[in-house]
């Protein structure tokens, strides 16, 4: 097949860029070494590959022929708008080019926290109790040092210790050694620093001391569970928190164990919220969900239905080589269960199978 990727490569400058607090902009986007790594993965599996990467230059290729059988996308969008993630696949839609992943829907919905967290809970998965807090930029242009008194009031009715984070951003962009927060002097201070920076509403929940867990799944009739991961700290810590810093530094920070030593009971609990929350948010082909796991009960964090893939760092490439599965196989399963769903095979030409848009 002709397959085109969809990505947004991080520039130079921004390899060594401040942790957090709005330095960590591009900290979603692609090393330019892992977009050529995905481009020959793909090559070795037999296709012919041409990247596409975003904006503008891939609406002209796009309206270009000849156009791709599949796009292989991973584009983060950018911006801070929660509907970034959405953009491609909205264009790929309407230009009837089918592509690898979820559709506009799905993203937009994941990426916007405190509405994913309403969809998973209305499917009977366990969230932290938490507080959207909404952005001003009139607001805070204004250079207010206290939030409205109804906002106050509602975060005065969580129990501390909370976390505060951007509602829009993945990569852990914005969970920093600042968002655990204990005492209820830092907890206004914190938000409105986050708000400034990151510019858009700030999600507060209630910190779910227990172990970090993501889960992978890839497919779609039915998704399957390609393992389950426990995020360690490298030293004993309760108050744990994967955030920006330690992923910076993962190799002498965290330790990960997949599949996890835990009871076969919570396990099971965690794939099952896994799938749960894979269908709840529509995900397609493939996604990795964070959890929180306390006293055996998965408290769900987030969805990423565009994980990492980094063949070196990437939570789910980790996941992947502990259960067994390589980089090249690993995307393999990504481009399969997007053929599967589209009804073809990954081998078949693209006028038997895809009739693109004239």
């Amino acid at each position: 097949m002709r397959i085109g990727i969809t990505c947004n490569v991080r520039s130079s400058e921004s390899a060594h860029s401040d942790i957090g607090l709005a330095g960590d902009a591009e900290e979603e986007f692609d090393s330019p070494e892992t977009v050529q790594a995905i481009a020959e993965t793909l090559r070795t599996l037999g296709h012919e590959v041409e990247i596409f990467g975003d904006g503008e230059p891939l609406l002209r290729r796009l309206l270009s022929p000849p156009r791709p059988d599949l796009v292989f996308n991973f584009a983060e969008g950018t911006g801070i708008a929660r509907s970034r993630e959405a953009r491609v696949p909205a264009l790929l839609d309407m230009l009837g080019i089918p592509y690898t992943g979820s559709d506009p829907l799905t993203l937009a919905v994941a990426l916007d926290k405190p509405i994913a967290k309403l969809l998973v809970a209305a499917a009977g998965i366990a969230v932290p109790r938490g507080v959207a807090v909404p952005y001003d930029p009139v607001h805070y242009q204004a250079n207010h040092e206290r939030l409205p008194p109804a906002t106050r009031t509602e975060l005065a009715a969580l129990t501390l210790p909370a976390i505060a984070k951007p509602a829009f951003e993945g990569s852990s962009k914005g969970v920093l050694s600042l968002s655990l927060i204990d005492d209820p002097q830092q907890l206004e201070p914190a938000i409105l620093q986050l708000s400034r920076a990151y510019r858009q509403p700030i999600l507060v929940e209630e910190f779910i001391a227990g172990d970090e867990i993501t889960v992978g799944v890839v497919g779609n009739s039915p998704p399957q569970v390609l393992g389950v991961m426990r995020i360690l700290p490298a030293q004993p810590d309760s108050r744990f928190v994967y955030s920006l810093e330690v992923k910076r530094d993962f190799e002498n920070q965290v330790r990960y164990e997949a599949p996890p030593r835990l009871p076969s009971s919570a396990i099971q609990a965690l794939e099952s919220a896994a799938i749960a929350a894979y269908r709840a948010l529509g995900c397609r082909d493939v996604a990795r969900i964070d959890f929180r796991l306390r006293d055996g009960v998965p408290w769900f964090i987030e969805a990423n239905p565009l994980p990492g893939l980094s063949p070196k760092s990437g939570d789910l490439v980790i996941l992947a080589g502990l259960v067994g599965l390589a980089h090249r196989d690993l995307v393999g399963k990504i481009v399969d269960a997007a053929c599967q769903r589209l009804g073809t095979s990954a081998s078949a030409s693209q006028a038997a199978v895809f009739p693109l848009a004239s």
